[in-house]
Order: structure tokens, then sequence, then C-alpha cells
């Protein structure tokens, strides 16, 4: 566990209040609260409960209030057992009703932030928790909010409408910020190794925050203010979108140059400094990526400045799933099938390998632009039996039936489980995007 240590607290804050709560933090007798119970919210229940702490999750979604509270986890990344352990020792509690933060010490807020259809951040979601917590907050509460979100949200959106109730941040109650940093399906790095960045509106506030994440992730890095904590987490994913995009324009111009452009990767990537490998694919997925950086790019417009790199990258990766079809197409038309009337079965819809997440997978994109074009589209994932595509629901087919009556299989998402050199031998043809058939050598395969 980290070693975390309360420092002496500004002179306008009320020592009493913060050095209460820091020693309920440190004898484990903190009643700890968690607002939105998926990816986020879940997993650090879990490893608040395993630090000693009982958790009180509140989610406004019965059915997963009804799962916890039955023992049974929705989250792949969240072990069932472990789970039950907690629900069974009165470690863990899920419901839907807010009154039960008049009870609590802490309340850390996950909930979703989607984008607007104008790519504007949509608050609603936190707005609605942050009303919640005025209406029951009280003095001595610590509020934390994870929600990926715009640099000053903490400060400019959430500390008002929590004062309104009348308490005074750094006095009667502790305000911070502490972005998340899930990678659903990463076996290495969890919740409890990765480390968790904290900013509070005050230094009390930060080393409260820093106090109760200490207990139970193994360290915590402290930031200067929550606007810093919010930059953090965009500037993270903001790196990773720019540079995904700026290898996708690589691998466009390298398709009209001959070139393997994974080739040219991995040579690169031999380089001991200076480089770091990154690889192109049918567009951005997920929760993070596509979504974060548009945050930053909003409220640089809101300062009257462009976030150019952004935007840039942002069309580049938009065209992607346009460019496979596209390649598909031209696939089918070199074998003298149209794509009109064909059959393509997609390999992995799920937005990125071994995971059950289709949140703005490109393989949704790849599968309307297809349909829009007239071939008849079925998928196979293992991790995903069934899902809606434009008001259809659709069901997850045998892979290698799908792939003896397809007219074309396209790899979109590389699961570890899928025997792809048996896909090869019984495809008509196959369009990998992902560099799945890396070292097959076959007529039948068309590369990104």
């Amino acid at each position: 566990m980290a070693t975390v240590c309360v420092e002496p607290m500004e002179r306008e804050e009320r020592p009493g209040t913060a050095a209460a709560l820091a020693e309920k933090i440190r004898n484990r007798t903190a009643r700890v609260g968690v607002i939105g119970l998926g990816y986020v919210g879940l997993p650090l229940s879990l490893e608040l409960c395993g630090a000693g702490f009982d958790v009180t999750g509140i989610d406004v979604q019965a059915g997963k209030v009804e799962a916890i509270n039955a023992g049974r986890s929705y989250i792949q990344d969240v072990d069932g057992a472990r789970l039950a352990d907690m629900v069974a020792a009165e470690r863990l509690r899920a419901t839907a009703d807010f009154s039960v933060i008049r009870e609590l010490d802490t309340l850390t807020i996950a909930v979703p932030t989607p984008l607007r259809k104008t790519k504007d951040p949509d608050m609603t979601y936190v707005v609605a928790a942050c009303e919640q917590v005025a209406r029951y907050a009280h003095p001595g509460l610590l509020v934390i909010l994870e929600s990926t979100t715009y640099p000053g949200t903490t400060d400019e959106l959430v500390l008002p409408m929590l004062e309104v109730s009348g308490l005074r941040v750094g006095t009667d109650f502790f305000l911070c910020f502490s972005p998340e940093r899930v990678d659903p399906g990463n076996a290495l790095y969890q919740t409890a190794n990765i480390p968790k960045v904290v900013g509070g509106i005050t230094p009390a506030c930060t080393e409260l925050g820093a106090l109760l994440y200490g207990q139970a992730l193994e360290r915590v890095v402290r930031v200067s203010s929550t606007k810093v904590a919010e930059m953090v987490k965009l500037l993270e994913n903001t790196f990773r979108m720019i540079n995904i995009g700026m290898v996708n324009e690589m691998a466009l111009l390298c398709e009209g140059m001959g070139i393997d452009v994974w080739e040219v990767i991995d040579a690169a990537a031999t380089k001991p400094f200076g480089f770091m490998p990154f690889y192109p694919g049918p567009g951005l997925g997920g929760h993070c990526i596509p979504i974060d950086p548009y945050y930053l790019s909003w409220k640089t417009r809101q300062t009257g400045m462009e976030a150019r790199f952004i935007e840039l990258a942002g069309a580049i990766n938009g065209q992607m799933p346009h460019f496979v079809a596209e390649k598909i197409q031209n696939a089918l038309n070199d074998r003298s099938k149209p794509l009109r009337g064909a059959r393509v079965l997609v390999m992995g819809v799920a937005y990125k390998r071994n995971i059950d997440d289709v949140r703005e997978s490109p393989a949704l994109d790849v599968m309307h632009v297809l349909r829009s074009r007239g071939a008849e589209v079925s998928y196979s994932d293992p991790y995903v039996p069934r899902m809606e595509l434009g008001g259809e629901v659709m069901e997850s087919v045998e892979l290698l039936d799908g792939v003896g009556e397809a007219d074309c299989v396209v790899i979109i998402t590389d699961h570890s489980e899928f025997p792809y050199r048996e896909v090869v031998e019984r495809a008509a043809m196959v369009v990998d995007t992902r560099n799945a058939l890396k070292g097959v050598v076959s007529d039948k395969i068309v590369r990104l």
C-alpha cells in the first residue's frame, strides 16, 4: 500500500474536520461510497473492500444493483468469486437510493461522460450525480470525481453545485479529481497497480483523496490542482489518438505506394530510442480514445484557440471504416464479385481483443457501411453473443460455419481465441485489418 501523510491544513481550513476524516480513513472506519458501478466504479469498489472498507455502491440501473447484491459480476475484469465473497462478508452492498450519502464519509463519482452528436461534452450524468450529492451532503464528506471530462469541470461545475448546500470546500467538505485509468482486458495492469493521480481544490482535499486511495492502491501521484488532474487523462488519450491517426495515415500512404506498412513499423521499432510503435487499424473504439480528446478540443475552442492535431487525427481515424469497406469492395471486385449481394463475415466486433465491450467499436461502423452498399453482413465474436446494429438484434454465428459460407471474411478484432490458420484454409478470401495473419502466406489474404 502507498504511504500517505496528511500535511498541515491551510489557515482557513478547520483542522478538526479533516483530521477526523483522516483518522477514519486510516483505521478503515470511513464509510465509503461509489456512484456508478460500471467498468470503473465496480473494480474500484472491490479494491476498497479488499483494503478493509465497507463500501456502498450507488447506481440508477436496477439490474446492476440486483446483480451485485446477489454476488454476480457483470464486468469481465471483475472476478465473480471475489465479488460474491465481499457481498457475503457484508463489505459491499449496492443501492439505487441516494439518501445513503447521509451515512457516507467518502464518495467517488464514476459516471459516464459521453459526447453529444455535435462532439460537445454531455455532462448530464455528472450533473445528475452532483445534484444528489448536494442534496445529501454533510460536514466531513470527501467527494472525488473520476469521470473523464474537460479541464475546469471540478471547480467550475461540480464545486458550485456542492457549495449550494451551504458547506464550504476545504472547511466543511473536501473535493478532488482523480482520472480513471481502466484498461479492460489488461491482465498486467488493473485498478490496484495503476498509479492513481489525485488533485484537490485545496491541499487538504488532495491529501485526503490521496490518503483514501493510498489504503487500497499501490501508488498515488499528487498533482497541484483539479485542472492538472483533469488534463492528465486528456493528454494520455490525446497522445494515443493522434499517434494512431498518424500511423493510420501512414497506412493510407503505404497503400498508395505499394509498401507493406506492417513491415515498415516492425523495422522502425528496432530503433532503441526516439520511436514508439503504434499500429493502424479499422478505426478507433472504446470509451476513452475516440471521445476524450474532443473534451479538450471543445474546451480549447471556448478559450479562442484551435486544437488542430486533435481535429486532423479525428478526421483521419474517422475515415478508416470507410477505407476498410473500400478495401473489401476492391478485393471482391478483383475476384469478379460485386459487394452488393456479397456475404461478408466480420470476425470480432468488440472494440479491442479479448473483451466483450462494443462501445464505439469500428466494427459497427464497417458493418454499417457494408450494409449501406448492399452486402449481407454477419459476425462471429466469442465475447459478444448478441448485439444491436441499426435497430436490429444480431447474433454471433459459429465461426468456421460462417467462414465457409462467406464470400469475404474481414478480421476487425483480433481475438486470441480465433483459429486464424484454419480460417484462411476454409475462407474464399480474408481481409486482415489487424495483421492477425502475420507470417501466414496465402493469395487469399488482403492486408490493410
